[in-house]
């Protein structure tokens, strides 16, 4: 095929994603091979793409293209999450601004509004996922929400009610005022914000006490008033107050003993309690119990019985039993409270405060803590063995320095919240009779038959209002995927499960990573997959963590049109070491474009010779160098690979093909302008060509399926494609050629930097005379030497020349005579910095080797590889010695 000047991303990105849809590349069944698979982390129906989705699946599909490359069946099962929070708010968002209502609604109509918004927007996420590249198996796509999927979340939730995992109880929980449902511990996302700490003033009921003359009372007298004073972030609540707390060892709170003290505002009379719970030192060393809106001091009203007052509707307002403010946002009444405080002269004084407040994970309200009726699943025991899986090292955290922070929430683990206030889920499988006696069935059917075992009767009963957490569908994924609920023992989840790699982020290690071994273990008795890649927060060049608020995350299909996908996910992939944040910046996309085009630009160079089959064999030399250096850097890669460094694999793979292929075996290689190659060069280089575009192709899937089809290659079949074109095979290493052309290398970059700092031109042909010490075969190189460095005669010497620009490499002696009067001074004020610099390298690499703790407990090789350094320095400095001689004349 014709080749273009540069290289069309889109055109290729386009041609070759719809060819491999087209002849079926991505599907997988099982057969005899041995199977590789992954199942995508779901995104929301709500996502679109963002920078942390383009790394994931950046990933994800670098790993399955390899293992497809391998000859393994590679699956990569996609699908999407329900996500009942986000996508209610979606709908409920979409009906407002049609004049519509929730609550004017009824389950099903909005359930069928909320399907329709699924059908219309669900999908783009996963249609942005091909613009990148990802090769899942598009055909098994699965949805949390539908038919089979949700039928085991029934299941499984009736299982776990019957061992007696599951339970319904009035708890304190957290709050999402603006989802209006309850959320878990985990989907509480902790931060520091600036608040203000109000010091309220609650006078003593009954006979007053005397009252101090001394307006500047300390915190040791202020029990002498006819007030207490206490310090709150939240002078909304006090409404809900139920008691005052005291430590019983504090003597200035000793004669309050059995006293009672007035709510301001509304003068209801609360009693003051007693508890060690409350710390004398800190803050005015008493405390108001609110036990319907903190968790502490609902543990605390329980211990001592108080009554619970809820002040807050579903939507953080105040309702009737504020008696003040009612229907006022809770932040709002806030704001109102501390000016009528003031008014009535109960507020003694406001100070800057930081704390740390819940915020939702879902809608970034600011969590509400409150006492609710929910449904609960006990961890227990589920945590022990999903926690052995990991400590025994079946499951690996990769990088394992998450093990500490897994085995720190396993063993803390809490019960887990799994009833959410919403119409949009997987509906929990209880029903109701008038009375509100409850039991747990599939149907309306077997609840029937459940109440009428149990002799609980009935006039008609109606299913529970509530949904399960999204959480409780996606645990099951590595098994509902392959219908493993279903069909227990079908064909699928016998062959692809357990799966072999999770790539996911850290910050849902505990809620959905550790869930799933929890499920898998429970559900199949074996661990869902063998490997969990982490990776880091992709954040900008400031070290922010990406977001739309900050205005700093780039639209990923704006990158992909500018730098092309290949690009991209080479730009991604450079800075992204597993479990470490990636410092994105743009720039790095234009490296990753750069790189195709000289890859590009390197195959048309090779397409443009033409050959002759009369011409000797001259490059054997080079050919074998780049034969062991490839199976050298194959080495470093596949160790990169099985040690899940991408990151490193890629940069190896980069360098092989930039450095050692671009930039010196080809122009080891190619022939004069306009001059024919040898067939022998011709075929060789051809095949290093067609092996890197298989080492490329899991990074770069589009420019080298690009470049695989051209005919240089020779005629491809319909099937026979670089995305299912075998790993280049190890070849035995030669250290000794590698040896040689690096120092051959290392010559040239010392002839090149001659002309550089002598100002001589690339044109002009230069002597080079060697004075010989080490194993290296120069002269068997001469003609390498003499092309790369435009070198027109090579002679052996046995003593220094004079008036030549001199370098070492090894223990040898390169010298280059010129043509001119080299300025004396200003190359021996060269030598002279370049001796100092020696001299000081020696004497720290000398105070390395006379440490006798660093000789004694190195490794010996890098005992070895410090003596050679000294040498190598010894020799240099001799060398140098001996010109600045010369050059005295």
């Amino acid at each position: 095929m014709s080749i273009s000047k540069t290289y069309q991303p889109k055109e290729a990105e386009d041609k070759w994603y719809s060819y491999w849809l087209t002849h079926k590349f991505f599907r997988s069944v099982p057969d005899e091979r041995e199977p590789y698979t992954i199942v995508i982390p779901p995104p929301n129906v709500t996502g679109v793409l963002h920078m942390g989705h383009m790394l994931n699946n950046t990933i994800q599909d670098v790993l399955i293209r390899r293992a497809r490359m391998q000859g393994k069946n590679a699956c990569w099962v996609p699908g999407t999450d329900h996500a009942s929070i986000a996508t209610e708010a979606k709908v409920v968002a979409m009906l407002k601004e049609q004049g519509i209502s929730k609550k004017d609604l009824t389950r099903e109509e909005f359930l069928k509004y909320a399907w329709e918004w699924k059908e219309k927007y669900g999908g783009i996420i996963l249609d942005q996922l091909k613009k990148l590249g990802a090769s899942c198996d598009w055909d098994r796509t699965r949805f949390t929400m539908e038919d089979d999927l949700s039928e085991a979340v029934i299941d499984t939730f009736i299982h776990l009610y019957k061992k007696g995992w599951i339970y319904r109880g009035v708890r304190m929980v957290n709050w999402d005022p603006q989802g209006k449902t309850a959320v878990s511990d985990e989907e509480v996302i902790r931060k520091e914000v600036n608040q203000k700490l109000y010091y309220i003033r609650y006078e003593i009921a009954g006979d007053q006490l005397p009252a101090t003359s001394d307006e500047n009372t300390d915190n040791s007298q202020l029990v002498t008033r006819n007030y207490l004073i206490i310090a709150t972030t939240r002078p909304e609540t006090i409404m809900a107050d139920s008691a005052i707390c005291i430590n019983p060892n504090d003597p200035r709170y000793t004669h309050l003993k059995g006293r009672k003290a007035m709510i301001p505002l509304i003068n209801r009379e609360i009693p003051i309690i007693e508890d060690e719970y409350v710390e004398m030192e800190f803050g005015t060393g008493c405390l108001k119990v609110t036990p319907a809106h903190d968790l502490n001091d609902y543990q605390l009203g329980q211990k001592h019985h108080l009554e619970v007052i809820d002040i807050l509707n579903d939507d953080g307002t105040l309702n009737e039993k504020a008696q003040i403010l009612v229907g006022e946002d809770r932040f709002a009444a806030r704001k109102k409270i501390a000016v009528l405080l003031e008014e009535a002269g109960s507020l003694e004084k406001v100070e800057d405060y930081k704390s740390q407040i819940g915020f939702s994970e879902r809608t970034d309200a600011v969590i509400e803590p409150r006492l609710s009726m929910q449904w609960f699943c006990k961890m227990g025991e589920m945590a022990k063995p999903a926690l052995g899986y990991v400590l025994d090292g079946e499951v690996k955290l990769i990088p394992d320095k998450f093990v500490n922070t897994y085995r720190h929430w396993m063993e803390n683990v809490q019960d887990w919240c799994i009833s959410r206030q919403l119409w949009w889920g997987q509906r929990i499988p209880a029903w109701y009779n008038e009375k509100g006696q409850w039991v747990v069935a599939k149907t309306e059917a077997e609840a029937k038959t459940e109440f009428e075992k149990a002799g609980i009767a009935y006039q008609s009963i109606s299913q529970e209002e509530d949904v399960v957490d999204t959480w409780f569908s996606s645990w099951l994924w590595p098994i509902s995927v392959f219908d493993g609920f279903k069909n227990p023992d079908g064909a699928d989840i016998n062959y692809y499960y357990p799966t072999n790699d999770l790539v996911t982020a850290p910050e849902i290690l505990f809620f959905w990573v550790a869930r799933m071994i929890m499920a898998g273990h429970e559900f199949r008795g074996k661990k869902p997959f063998t490997n969990v890649y982490l990776t880091g927060i992709v954040r900008d060049k400031l070290g922010r963590k990406m977001s739309k608020s900050l205005g700093n995350s780039p639209d990923p299909l704006g990158l992909i049109e500018k730098y092309g996908a290949d690009g991209v996910r080479v730009g991604i992939l450079l800075s992204s070491p597993a479990g470490n944040d990636l410092m994105f910046d743009e720039s790095y996309c234009e490296q990753g474009r750069n790189f195709a085009n000289k890859v590009w630009n390197a195959f048309r160079l090779v397409k443009g010779w033409s050959v002759d089959e009369s011409l000797p064999f001259v490059n054997d030399k080079a050919v074998n160098w780049f034969s062991s250096r490839f199976s050298e850097a194959l080495q470093e890669i596949n160790d990169n690979f099985g040690q899940y460094r991408l990151s490193e694999a890629l940069m190896a793979t980069y360098k092989l093909v930039w450095d050692d292929f671009c930039a010196w075996y080809l122009e080891m290689v190619k022939p004069g302008y306009q001059q024919p190659i040898d067939q022998q060069t011709y075929k060789a280089t051809v095949s290093f060509f067609e092996d890197i575009l298989k080492l490329l192709h899991p990074f770069m899937p589009f420019l080298t399926e690009e470049l695989w089809h051209d005919e240089i290659f020779g005629t491809r079949a319909e099937m026979d494609c670089c995305i299912v074109a075998k790993m280049p095979v190890f070849v035995e290493i030669n250290p000794q050629v590698l040896q040689e052309v690096e120092a051959i290398k290392q010559v040239i970059s010392g002839i090149r930097n001659i002309r550089n700092t002598k100002q001589i031109s690339p044109k002009d042909a230069l002597e080079l005379n060697i004075r010989h010490n080490s194993v290296v075969d120069y002269p068997a190189y001469k003609e390498m030497i003499c092309k790369l460095g435009n070198i027109s005669e090579v002679s052996m010497v046995s003593e220094q020349v004079a008036g030549a620009a001199g370098f070492m490499v090894l223990t040898d002696e390169f010298y280059v005579p010129l043509n001119e009067n080299i300025d004396v001074d200003a190359e021996r004020e060269r030598l002279q910095k370049e001796l100092e610099y020696l001299h000081g390298f020696l004497k720290s690499v000398n105070a390395k080797l006379s440490n006798e703790r660093f000789v004694q407990n190195a490794k010996p090789e890098i005992v070895e590889n410090e003596q050679r350094k000294r040498a190598d320095a010894e020799a240099k400095i001799k060398a140098i010695e001996e010109n600045l001689n010369v050059l005295a004349g």
